[in-house]
């Protein structure tokens, strides 16, 4: 694999037209987890989506690591299936954790991805069709976003732990 800028330019392109899959998984994802943890958590919509896509993409770092786990996960088949469990899964939860960002998301993610994977069955393009990664990849891509768009009360509200908020001075 040869990774250039057009290479993440053309995986950025392929990323958010992705939407139409991704987008509803997540939102699954997020009605699941909201009943397990007993609250609600707001719904993803594809613009928001879509923009979360955008900035991922606009920090050059990230980019070219996000879409060389895209790449390899579009691409990735294993004779059988189950001898390259591991490895769709590494790259899946690395994926998932790139996206999402620093600690302690890229820690949430990689838990995330493992919720979503069990739901992501089989890939709805048939351009994916067949390969070992695709559900990985919808999976990865559904947990990183899901982490890192807002939507989580505990995310909007400030953290009693920050040292120097507030009235603890």
């Amino acid at each position: 694999m040869r990774i250039t800028p057009e290479t993440v330019r053309d995986e950025r392109a392929w990323v958010r037209e992705r939407a139409s899959v991704v987008v509803p998984v997540i939102n699954e994802t997020r009605d699941r987890l909201g009943r397990l943890f007993e609250t609600d958590v707001d719904p993803v919509t594809t613009e928001a989506y879509q923009r979360e896509v955008d900035a991922v993409f606009a920090d050059g770092e990230v980019a070219v690591n996000v879409a060389g786990c895209v790449g390899l996960l579009r691409d990735l088949d294993v004779a059988n299936d189950y001898p390259g469990f591991v490895v769709d899964e590494v790259l899946g939860r690395e994926l998932a954790a790139t996206i999402a960002g620093g600690r302690p998301l890229s820690l949430l993610a990689q838990a995330t991805f493992h919720f979503v994977d069990v739901h992501v069955s089989e890939d709805a393009t048939a351009d994916d069709a067949g390969t070992a990664g695709a559900d990985d990849l919808d999976a990865a891509l559904a947990a990183g976003f899901q982490t890192r768009l807002p939507g989580w009360d505990w995310r909007e509200e400030e953290s009693p732990f920050a040292v120097g908020s507030g009235g603890d001075r």
